[in-house]
């Protein structure tokens, strides 16, 4: 019960720029669950829908595997889609290979989005304590100047600690922000990763099953 009477007291202090910076909060921590959400959901279902449409590509059904891509959103299957959809009329490597990558590059911003507000919202949070800091310290100076001599000091020390609040929270919202978008922007480049994995995975057996039909 004292922590959070701390904790009340602490936002009360800190004036009108606390309500800014805790929408600023509020709106990163929405943006980091969608995003966490999103991002476990995409990795997972990539994952199974490899293991699944794999021995269907080791076996050759090209056609069933089209039709099963085509049916998918899931990022995998459209990056599959785009390559089987090049191989009757493809003379090389490179041609389903660059499929695959245009594939990829219309994945990649669905993956990446939002992610980087994440890191805007900290900068923002840090700047809206700062200013609230200096409109506090204006204010404690404007103050103090029609004071009476023997109260300056403490009137002014007291205000500079309550201006100081809203860098604190300002820093407080901005630093877990920063780590999350971190965390979130790792978590994307791993699952680019495998996705650009199974790619090259896709178009090794592509090419294995092709030498194996020239030599037959």
């Amino acid at each position: 019960m004292e922590i959070y009477s701390t904790i009340v007291r602490f936002f009360q202090e800190g004036g009108f720029w606390m309500f800014p910076i805790a929408l600023v909060a509020a709106v990163g921590l929405a943006v980091a669950l969608e995003r966490y959400v999103f991002l476990s959901r995409s990795a997972f279902t990539n994952r199974k829908y490899w293991e699944e449409v794999m021995p269907v590509l080791q076996g050759g059904q090209y056609q069933k595997a089209f039709s099963a891509t085509s049916k998918s959103d899931i990022a995998i299957a459209k990056i599959l889609n785009y390559g089987l959809a090049r191989i009757k009329g493809a003379r090389r490597r490179e041609d389903i290979e660059t499929a695959m990558e245009e594939g990829l590059m219309e994945m990649i911003p669905r993956l990446e989005r939002r992610t980087h507000y994440l890191s805007a919202l900290a900068n923002i949070a840090t700047l809206l304590g700062l200013l609230g800091t200096i409109i506090g310290l204006i204010q404690a100076f404007t103050a103090v100047a029609n004071a009476n001599p023997a109260e300056k000091a403490e009137l002014l020390s007291s205000s500079i600690s309550v201006a100081m609040n809203t860098t604190a929270f300002g820093l407080m919202v901005a630093i877990p922000l920063l780590l999350i978008s971190s965390v979130l922007q790792s978590k994307t480049t791993q699952i680019v990763d495998s996705l650009e994995m199974a790619s090259v995975k896709f178009l090794n057996i592509v090419t294995d099953r092709a030498r194996e039909g020239s030599a037959a």
